[in-house]
């Protein structure tokens, strides 16, 4: 385990010399909110290694080094906006297994499926919900994150064969490289959309002013606890106390009965704020804006929906690789405005 200035320095030629580099990350999010980056596991020609963010190491050398290489990652979509949010990284490029595995054609593409159907090797998966926060890590748990990385070279080089014997290695590139562009864009969140959580388009105005108050209240108790919101309070007992403090019913059978008297004191005060604002101070319930395709639209999409799965049959893979049918239907409604939005190859593939 890397975990002191001293170890990382000694570490830094060799990352940097390497011929090649697999990276993965494990986090918290299943303990600890808001979630950090636990663990970063490397592998390159000379072994694996285990990098330690919590030991109070500096990281930039690390994350420096690993800037200058194309890192082979699995399913990098996680890593990445984690790695972008807490340490401001965005690698050069990557080559994604899964991405690869999917354009391959692929129907189960998570890492023990590939490294058994490619490499004949059957993964550990005990450690998936460790909580990698824990120090000493078990040694269960060290050998299952170096196995996270210790065969991406191998299936990389796999899969980038069975790509470019379909000439597909040039979509794997763009898919991989608009997904790091999507990854490095810095989140902008919603203030007025974040506490919409599942369930709250059927409540009323009132209701929806109970709701954010209770949402803000477990987001600060999920914090000051360092415990995942669902720890605190469900989304559905959120909405269903909500819901009934509007309509002016019972809602204690919706508290949790583990919740303590100060907790349970504190979102009763909640419900009281949200309550006792005026109607004009209450969030608008937001209505999904319809619009009924035209006849021609959904001759278009049809056409467009017959095109995808014809190419997606004879290149066997997943016809929503290609495009999803939202997708679809945004094209359909105006190709030039949202052509944009697919990558060439996808766009090669649909162009009418």
């Amino acid at each position: 385990m890397i975990d002191t200035n001293e170890k990382l320095s000694a570490y830094l030629g060799e990352l940097r010399t390497a011929t090649w580099v697999a990276v993965d990350t494990e986090a918290d999010s299943l303990h600890a909110y808001p979630e950090k980056v636990c663990l970063i596991q490397i592998s390159t020609a000379s072994g694996d290694k285990l990098v330690d963010p919590l030991a109070g190491i500096d990281l930039d050398p690390l994350l420096d080094a690993l800037v200058s290489h194309e890192l082979v990652m699995h399913g990098a979509d996680y890593d990445l906006r984690l790695l972008r949010k807490h340490h401001e990284f965005v690698p050069g490029s990557i080559f994604d297994t899964m991405l690869a595995a999917r354009l391959l054609g692929h129907r189960q593409y998570g890492l023990g499926n590939l490294v058994a159907h490619y490499l004949g090797i059957t993964l550990e998966k005990g450690s998936q919900k460790a909580n990698w926060a824990r120090r000493p890590l078990t040694e269960r748990m060290e050998r299952y994150a170096r196995n996270d990385t210790h065969h991406l070279k191998p299936l990389a080089d796999c899969l980038r064969r069975g790509l470019e014997e379909k000439g597909r290695l040039s979509w794997h590139q763009e898919a991989c490289a608009q997904l790091v562009s999507d990854c490095a864009r810095p989140p902008n969140p919603d203030s007025d959309s974040a506490w919409r959580i599942k369930g709250s388009s059927r409540l009323s105005r009132k209701a929806l002013a109970v709701l954010r108050e209770l949402w803000l209240w477990r987001e600060n108790e999920a914090i000051a606890a360092n415990r995942p919101p669902f720890f605190i309070v469900s989304h559905e007992s959120l909405v269903d106390v909500a819901a009934h403090a509007a309509a002016g019913s019972h809602f204690d059978r919706f508290i949790p009965q583990r919740s303590s008297c100060r907790r349970r004191g504190e979102l009763l005060k909640a419900v009281e704020r949200g309550m006792a604002l005026p109607a004009g101070a209450q969030p608008e319930v937001l209505r999904p804006v319809s619009r009924r395709p035209s006849e021609q639209e959904k001759r278009r999409f049809r056409e467009l929906e017959r095109r995808r799965d014809s190419c997606a049959a004879k290149l066997g893979i997943d016809a929503t690789v290609i495009a999803s049918r939202a997708t679809l239907g945004r094209l359909a409604h105006n190709w030039h405005d949202h052509a944009q939005e697919l990558m060439n190859w996808q766009r090669e593939l649909l162009q009418p």
